[in-house]
């Protein structure tokens, strides 16, 4: 008795282990054939827009583009006028950039303001205030130590979708 009962566990654990292994095998396949799809749809290359050289050297982009992302470089207005007026004027060179990537301002998920002097936030603001959607993306407001490169009150750049 003992013996038959070792021999039908045997037959058990056998099956058991041929269908993990059939199991496994297809799943390996099935791996396999998903790297190879992989591997042949073409990477997305990056596009530049705007870029802006030193010395015949390029040294960054106005905006870039990988797939269906679009970044915006830091914009800023380098002319006289208050808070308000350059934080309109950099929301409209941010909407341009969008524009051209094929994006719009309703696509932006994350915005960076840099502010010459914290004082300027509710101004900022102001302007600042609905022209996202009703859905408006994520933000990140600092004044600079030292303030902003040139004579901008204000930079701002963007991430969005496409």
């Amino acid at each position: 008795m003992k013996a038959q009962r070792r021999s039908i566990l045997k037959r058990l654990f056998s099956s058991i282990a041929g269908v993990a292994g059939l199991s496994a095998a297809t799943n390996a396949v099935a791996a396999n054939e998903s790297i190879e799809l992989v591997k042949t749809e073409a990477a997305p290359q990056k596009e530049a827009f705007n870029v802006v050289t030193q010395d015949d050297v390029p040294l960054f982009s106005g905006s870039t583009k990988l797939g269906n992302l679009v970044f915006v470089a830091g914009k800023g207005y380098h002319k006289e006028g208050d808070i308000k007026v350059h934080t309109e004027e950099v929301l409209k060179e941010l909407e341009k950039e969008l524009i051209k990537a094929g994006s719009s301002m309703e696509k932006v998920l994350k915005v960076s303001v840099f502010l010459h002097d914290l004082n300027d936030y509710k101004g900022m603001n102001e302007v600042y205030k609905g022209r996202f959607g009703n859905k408006p993306p994520v933000r990140t407001t600092v004044a600079v130590y030292g303030g902003v490169p040139g004579s901008s009150l204000v930079e701002m750049d963007c991430i969005a979708y496409i």
